[in-house]
């Protein structure tokens, strides 16, 4: 299979690849690793191996500018949220929040009252 990659193609791809990545940030619900940058950058890397490289698709899928539409936003999305779960931790943990309050401020956490009766 002969691949032609040109500018206006590969245009498409990053617009795709940002949808994508947005979506991705969505279903994991956190932020990938540099923002929405890294988000579009690890979806376009997703739909290069895929589409591109492996050449899978759904069949009857509309192309635009040479990408399959709706494989190339799953794609993107679930290569961004299998790296946005992996690469961070979860933001809320209940057995952590006793040892975390306002991280990175100068405000103490609030002393615990003891009540003895």
């Amino acid at each position: 299979m002969h691949f032609n990659f040109t500018i206006g193609d590969f245009i498409v791809w990053l617009i795709i690849a940002l949808i994508g990545g947005f979506i991705g940030e969505m279903i994991a619900r956190r932020r990938a690793p540099d923002g929405i940058l890294g988000a579009t950058i690890i979806g376009f890397i997703g739909m290069i191996i895929v589409v591109g490289l492996l050449g899978l698709h759904f069949s009857n899928d509309v192309y635009i500018g040479g990408a399959p539409l709706l494989t190339s936003l799953l794609v993107a999305a679930v290569f961004v949220a299998l790296w946005s779960g992996l690469a961070y931790r979860r933001v809320y943990r209940p057995s952590y929040e006793r040892y975390y309050h306002r991280r990175g401020s100068y405000v103490r956490r609030p002393r615990r009252r003891r009540r003895f009766f």
